[in-house]
């Protein structure tokens, strides 16, 4: 028997079970793909993930991946260009974004190296309970051949359609319509930072990555979602050109390295967290529209919170690791519910007000006031810390 059972090997699985691994804990991860594969993802890790890397020894092994710092940050929309660096959090000032094929694969090395077994390429396909309902495991199939493992814990950390949450039957706390849709692609060899452009019913942002190449993503309102995927190719470049002209023009005599990735699936909700024998962490429990990108940094922390809370209590009194699985879920959502708002509301693509727009043209002619902005878009600092003396001054 294991103390948990984590489906799903990504960046909350698996680190989940790196985390649990380390604490002395018999741990199976389980994965439907393969070690190493790709996935949709905008890479960004925000200073505070970048923080929880650190704590777990993996980010030395990000930085010799290749994966380029990100020490600047650039946000321009209407006449205002914010240009500069947060002052990050636990020493951490700058960001990562690398690719999801290297930073989950050193995420399952550092788990196995934990102690954790890893099985690739199996599916679950049901869960376990005893007599009163409560999950006690999976049932599941690798390859040609079904298995059956039993746990103190399942953990589901399987994304956005999670399995696991559709076994239990986990209802949404809350739940909120699509706002945009995204496409994005790799550009060789273009000099950039993390530059973030909008405009209303347009957002572009580049990130750059692994192999000298950079992330050009493009947002939509999930309104054109129809006739956007009719020319995804044709509507990539126009918004492009129309939201971040200045970028448009560095990418005329570049051609894209991989093929144009997109969705319209950028689903806005909280899951019920926990139950009897199970939890819901990462995307599987929280999800929001990736344009903020917060979603690695939020499942880092709610990693770090549960494997916190349930330190001491698997293989205990099952009341006992309930009661944690329940701080857990209410931590989660109070946590993550302001960053959600603001999430929504960059989403919407809506003309920004006037009254914002007077705060940032404050805010980008003093540097203090830029670095607090940039803690803001990495989700350490909030709206309310922005709102210091100086900025009241020049307001």
């Amino acid at each position: 028997m294991y103390d948990a059972i984590v489906v799903g090997a990504r960046c909350a699985g698996a680190s989940v079970a790196l985390l649990l691994a380390r604490a002395g804990y018999r741990v199976l991860l389980l994965d439907k793909s393969t070690y190493g594969s790709d996935t949709l993802s905008t890479h960004l890790v925000h200073q505070p993930g970048v923080a929880a890397l650190a704590r777990w020894g993996v980010l030395e092994q990000v930085r010799a991946s290749g994966c380029p710092p990100l020490e600047r940050t650039v946000y321009e929309v209407a006449d205002i260009h914010i240009e500069g660096r947060a002052r990050g959090v636990a020493g951490q000032q700058v960001a990562f974004a690398p690719r999801r094929r290297v930073l989950d694969a050193l995420l399952v090395d550092a788990a196995i190296a934990a102690g954790a077994e890893f099985r690739e390429r199996s599916r679950v396909t049901g869960l376990l309970r005893d007599e009163a309902g409560r999950v006690v495991g999976v049932e599941g199939r690798h390859g040609n051949q079904c298995f059956t493992e039993t746990a103190h814990l399942v953990i589901g950390a399987d994304g956005m359609r999670s399995t696991v949450a559709q076994l239990v039957a986990a209802p949404y706390n809350a739940r909120d319509p699509r706002l945009t849709c995204a496409y994005y692609t790799y550009w060789p060899d273009v000099p950039a930072d993390l530059e973030l452009y909008e405009r209303p019913g347009g957002w572009v942002a580049t990130v750059p990555t692994h192999e000298d190449a950079t992330l050009v993503l493009a947002y939509f309102p999930q309104s054109r979602f129809a006739e956007v995927r009719t020319d995804a190719h044709h509507a990539y470049q126009e918004q492009i050109r129309a939201t971040a002209p200045v970028l448009y023009e560095r990418l005329r005599d570049s051609e894209p390295a991989e093929r144009l990735r997109g969705s319209g699936d950028q689903q806005n909700f909280f899951r019920q967290a926990s139950g009897p024998g199970w939890v819901l962490v990462g995307d599987a429990g929280h999800h929001k529209d990736s344009i903020t990108a917060r979603g690695i940094s939020d499942a880092f922390h709610q990693v770090e919170v549960l494997v916190a809370e349930v330190g001491g209590t698997l293989g205990g009194d099952p009341a006992q690791l309930d009661a944690a699985l329940a701080r857990f879920a209410e931590g989660r959502d109070k946590t993550l519910a302001q960053g959600y708002e603001a999430t929504l509301s960059v989403a919407r693509l809506a003309p920004p007000h006037a009254q914002r727009l007077d705060l940032l043209r404050a805010v980008q002619s003093d540097p203090e006031l830029v670095a607090i902005y940039l803690d803001m878009v990495a989700g350490i600092a909030s709206p309310q810390d922005l709102y210091t003396p100086r900025l009241l001054e020049l307001l």
